[in-house]
């Protein structure tokens, strides 16, 4: 089957102008409402358990200048007919998508789709770091620009996802089946670090992934401690999350030792 390159080239471009015009848009920086004060301010730091400190959020500048970068990597001619770009090109312009999506229902004050279009962007984000998992980098730009991005993406989309779930949960009333928000809030950081060490082992210890992770639990714990909504037990539970999580990537990291008969050998 013949590929249109171009074409793929050029949707991912326009991808990432939109995601990034939907960024500046959630910024407040042209007129909208930031994020954090959009929908009653039900993102708010303080809003529930789960949500990191406002600092936090200045990882997207870092991703989406990955992002930028990625758009205008794929699109050289050395990558057109590259396999790797033309597996990726498709469910990166598709998360961009999402990513606008996302900032759209937050801003219209549609927080219930919110949840459902970050659980998709989730999903995608996985397929994307799948492909870099399947396929070796060109060079170390490549590594840099395309696996280092979806990395990062897909580590802070992660704890976000759970971070929106709670908001939108706690903005429709739900009562947590009676369940305290402390108990709650370290219920939903330990499946956070069970879904981080999951990606470390999965991945054999990638390092974007778990930095963007272990970043967005450490601002929870910041938060939890520091912040106005005060959850001793909560931000305990993170800084242990933050610190397993770097337990498991350098574990699995690490050089494994040659067996008995390897060493005799050598």
């Amino acid at each position: 089957m013949k590929q249109n390159d171009r074409l793929r080239q050029i949707i991912v471009l326009v991808s990432a102008v939109i995601a990034l015009t939907g960024g500046f848009i959630g910024s407040g920086a042209a007129g909208g409402t930031p994020i954090a004060e959009a929908s009653g301010g039900a993102l708010s730091a303080d809003a529930t358990p789960v949500a990191p400190d406002g600092p936090a959020f200045g990882i997207w500048s870092v991703i989406y200048a990955g992002l930028l970068a990625y758009a205008i990597w794929q699109a050289l001619p050395a990558q057109k007919t590259a396999a790797r770009h033309r597996r990726l090109g498709y469910p990166i312009a598709l998360s961009l998508i999402l990513n606008a999506a996302w900032i759209l229902s937050v801003q219209f004050d549609v927080l219930w789709a919110s949840v459902p279009v970050i659980v998709l962007l989730l999903i995608v984000l996985i397929v994307a770091f799948r492909i870099t998992l399947a396929s070796r980098p060109a060079n170390i730009v490549d590594a840099i620009v395309t696996d280092g991005t979806v990395g990062l993406y897909l580590g802070w989309v992660t704890i976000a996802t759970v971070a929106n779930t709670a908001a939108v949960l706690a903005a429709i009333g739900f009562d947590g089946f009676g369940l305290s928000p402390d108990v709650w809030g370290v219920i939903l950081i330990v499946v956070a670090g069970i879904i981080g060490s999951a990606l470390a082992l999965y991945s054999k210890g990638r390092l974007a992934p778990t930095a963007a992770l272990g970043w967005g639990i450490a601002w929870v714990a910041v938060g939890r401690l520091a912040g106005d909504f005060i959850s001793q037990p909560t931000g305990i539970a993170a800084i242990v999350v933050v610190v397993v999580l770097v337990v498991v990537v350098a574990r699995v990291r690490a050089p494994r030792p040659l067996p008995e008969r390897a060493r005799a050998a050598a």
